[in-house]
């Protein structure tokens, strides 16, 4: 098979690349642009480990053929923080212990990050609604949420 070129934004920044036909978004992003802060939990769309935003809409990465990101907006892990600089959710993981092992980590995140950005006032509902395609096989859930809401407590007073 020819490879296929693609022009497409990441984080803010236009890149390039050739990728197989077949290679997913995830595999393009970790393996031949080394974001690897997206993880492959199940390679199914099932657990959110791979979660990114693409113009702006919640998708996992294993479901995505990189291909298909020709033209598009792409939003990572690595796209939250600014510099040295946490984002808001970033900091509240942290505050509240709400990530162990991390392979989850980074899906919460970016899901929690798209839900804020569509609804900054989210009800604990909402938020567990939103990030009920992101599983943890650590934590549990509560401390998760509690971050999310407390996150967006405090841009609300901002």
């Amino acid at each position: 098979m020819s490879q296929i070129h693609v022009s497409t934004t990441i984080n803010g920044d236009p890149v390039e690349y050739l990728c197989e036909p077949d290679e997913t978004l995830l595999d393009v992003l970790r393996d031949r642009l080394g974001l690897t802060g997206s993880k492959e939990g199940c390679g199914s769309g099932d657990c959110g480990a791979c979660s990114v935003t693409v113009d702006g809409r919640l998708v996992c990465s294993c479901l995505m053929l990189g291909a298909e990101a020709d033209g598009k907006q792409v939003g990572t892990i690595e796209g939250l923080a600014e510099g040295e600089n946490l984002h808001p959710l970033q900091r509240k993981f942290l505050e509240h212990a709400a990530l162990q092992c991390g392979v989850c980590t980074p899906g919460f995140l970016v899901a929690a990050k798209s839900l804020l950005e569509r609804n900054s006032d989210p009800t604990e509902t909402e938020v567990r609604y939103w990030l009920a395609g992101n599983l943890c096989r650590c934590t549990g859930y509560d401390k998760i949420v509690r971050a999310v809401l407390d996150t967006a407590h405090d841009m609300k007073g901002a």
